[in-house]
């Protein structure tokens, strides 16, 4: 049975709690929580009368952007590589489908990966990722699970990477990036680049696949995080110009013509101006990075003194902090599961994550997922107001939440007798 996306369904609990007359706050849910940039809405107005069935795979006028987009960011592209979507999700289930073979996966990974595999019956090879960073599996561990699943009966087929991760919101350091790239050539694999955080990063740039493994990496991307158009569902992908890869593009486009048929005419005029890179743009783009940046630090600062192992936020606006040090205090009052502690977050202190088990790690540990960037307001006029603002952790309305926070992991992660003695 296909069960509900747990992405989704928090985001559908949180509504439903907060009619019920909750005051949730919402730390579950990836949406970039900032207001449409500048002469995008314009852009949208204009082509609102588009009301034609365009190529499958994009007008020549958002492909040759968005073969420009990847060239100008170092990866040499031509129009006829580009495909794209209604959001990168069906790209990606249409990539395994186009591709084959089983899948392989860093643990913990997004939770839609091993769901699409699961639809199209295809096994998935869980390997951890480093203490370093997610995203991208251990070296060290991937090349033994490939045997071992060979051994049991799998075929590995493709490997999928996310640079920056989500849900560490980490950047993979570039050797590890190499050394794993290495690996899947070595035994034939296909890589799909999840590049979709790439503009995110807080400093610096990610190391993509493709500078590795050119021949054999897909790239897949969208506008859905970097310029928060989640609902405009823009995705695009950038094939390899191999032959491999132009028989890839053969086969996407193929099946893309008997699922979606196009992206809709409107949002390829969006994506054809958004790509081009124009000054107001790139400028708000600048922007929501610094602002992820900095709340995902001050949450980061929250976990630690909690007693949480966190790594560091370096994309997006993501943490997996790991509670396994107050497990003592978190066995005493029931909880002993990721599952555990993200309900009791939300139901004692309406408090909405997702618990590491979603994303592929054993019932037992105690990770979770913060997505940080439904702090920023609940209005377009806040939202505004955090993207610009010099400090935004001090607004009247990211402070309290980052206090309530705060207080609630205090509360769950001090042990009870401590708690009696205050």
């Amino acid at each position: 049975m296909t069960t509900h996306s747990a992405t989704l369904a928090i985001d559908e609990a949180v509504s439903a709690r907060r009619a019920a007359g909750h005051n949730v706050l919402h730390l579950g849910f990836g949406e970039a929580g900032l207001p449409v940039a500048p002469g995008l809405a314009e852009v949208l107005d204009d082509a609102r009368l588009r009301n034609g069935y365009g190529p499958v795979a994009g007008s020549p006028q958002a492909r040759t952007a968005a073969a420009s987009w990847f060239t100008t960011r170092g990866v040499p592209t031509e129009a006829d590589q580009i495909l794209f979507a209604p959001g990168s999700k069906p790209l990606l289930f249409a990539l395994l489908a186009a591709i084959g073979g089983d899948l392989v996966l860093p643990r913990p990974s997004w939770v839609s990966y091993a769901a699409q595999a699961a639809l199209l019956g295809r096994r998935v090879i869980s390997v951890p990722v480093p203490a370093e960073a997610g995203g991208v599996p251990d070296p060290d561990l991937l090349e033994q699970a490939l045997r071992q699943a060979r051994a049991d009966g799998a075929r590995p087929g493709v490997l999928v990477l996310t640079v920056p991760d989500n849900p560490t919101g980490t950047v993979a350091p570039a050797e590890q990036v190499k050394a794993v790239c290495a690996i899947a050539d070595r035994h034939g694999l296909a890589v799909i680049s999840d590049e979709i955080y790439a503009e995110l990063t807080h400093h610096g740039t990610a190391p993509s696949p493709v500078h590795h493994l050119a021949e054999r990496t897909v790239v897949t991307t969208g506008l859905s995080k970097s310029l928060a158009l989640g609902g405009w569902r823009i995705g695009f992908t950038r094939t390899p110009s191999s032959p491999w890869g132009q028989r890839l593009h053969r086969e996407l486009t193929g099946i893309a013509s008997e699922i979606w048929s196009s992206l809709a005419a409107p949002m390829q005029a969006v994506a054809a101006h958004a790509l081009s890179d124009p000054p107001e743009v790139t400028a708000h783009i600048a922007a929501s990075r610094r602002l992820h940046a900095r709340i995902a630090t001050e949450v980061h600062t929250r976990l630690l003194a909690a007693g949480a192992h966190c790594r560091p936020p370096q994309a997006g606006f993501y943490l997996y902090p790991d509670f396994a040090p107050a497990r003592e205090a978190l066995n005493a009052q029931g909880i002993t599961t990721s599952a555990d502690l993200a309900t009791t977050l939300l139901k004692r202190h309406d408090i909405a994550t997702l618990p590491g088990s979603t994303f592929g790690e054993p019932d037992t540990t105690l990770t979770l997922r913060l997505a940080t960037s439904l702090l920023y307001g609940t209005t377009p006029q806040q939202r505004h107001t955090a993207l610009t603002a010099r400090e935004p952790q001090t607004l009247s309305w990211i402070a309290p939440a980052l206090t309530r926070l705060s207080t609630a992991l205090d509360e769950l992660t001090t042990s009870p007798h401590r708690r009696r003695d205050r």
